[in-house]
């Protein structure tokens, strides 16, 4: 008898709608966050590499990347081009103050952070609840005397950013030499599911150390992981300062929603 869902199994059949968690306006913000570097002053040549290795990223992961996406992209790349063409002699008379290509650019991310930070103080109080996530370490680091920090829900860029961590260092390690293994997505959260059941949490790069280590493999798990945070079977969370990410296994809700292909979905 099948004790889970009938979650989609192909991953060329698996799509993930952006729509349903940011926009390319909110990747800008996340990139300049991680890297560290003053949103007044973007080095757009870093950024604008990094953008494009994570919609490629979307795109071999099959995720329903918007036109936005591929417009900021093209904005990026003009962006580019024109920090470096030669810049007008300042001391020619006729020379008026040059205009920074980024500018527009900073502007449109300043009042994207307003807004976003605006509509989170309507609800402020209900997200701090929602996002803090009671765990029995609270108490043993009380009892231990060691300070906690509570954990907050991980949005979808920082989970790519931390899936292309895990790729990068894959690709670094010898090949395994083993007879190859397509697993399908639902038969990945079925194994990720039980091995969320003999432990509290689990780190994220642990997820993808029980196969083969082939990219199919970790893309597989990938968008599993993607579909069981759709489908509320687990939480995922990050401590402040872009920590270690953990996955917690939790109990479905009555309105999760239902997998891909569920003739009762909506």
């Amino acid at each position: 008898m099948n004790d889970h869902p009938d979650f989609e199994s192909s991953p060329d059949a698996y799509h993930v709608r952006l729509e349903a968690f940011e926009g390319p306006l909110d990747l800008l913000i996340h990139l300049v966050r991680t890297s560290e570097v003053n949103i007044y002053d973007i080095p757009i040549a870093l950024v604008t590499e990094q953008y494009l290795e994570c919609i490629r990223l979307m795109q071999e992961l099959n995720l329903d990347v918007a036109g936005e996406f591929l417009v900021m992209a093209a904005t990026l790349i003009h962006i580019k081009s024109r920090m470096l063409l030669p810049r007008p002699d300042p001391s020619q008379e006729d020379a008026g103050p040059e205009e920074d290509p980024r500018e527009a650019l900073v502007r449109r991310l300043l009042e994207h952070q307003k807004f976003k930070a605006a509509a989170g103080l309507l609800h402020d109080r209900e997200t701090l609840r929602g996002a803090q996530f009671p765990r029995g370490e609270a108490s043993v680091a009380a009892a231990s005397g060691d300070p906690f920090e509570p954990e907050l829900d991980v949005d979808l860029f920082s989970l790519l950013t931390a899936f292309r961590g895990v790729l990068e260092r894959a690709s670094r390690r010898p090949p395994m030499v083993l007879p190859p293994d397509q697993v399908s997505i639902e038969d990945r959260i079925a194994q990720l599911l039980a091995r969320l059941s003999e432990t509290e949490a689990c780190g994220f790069e642990e997820l993808f150390t029980d196969g083969d280590g082939s990219r199919p493999f970790m893309i597989v798990t990938f968008l599993a992981l993607l579909e069981m945070i759709r489908l509320k079977l687990v939480r995922v969370f990050q401590s402040a300062g872009f920590g270690p990410i953990r996955v917690y296994k939790r109990a479905r809700p009555a309105d999760a929603p239902h997998p891909i292909g569920d003739p009762q979905q909506a």
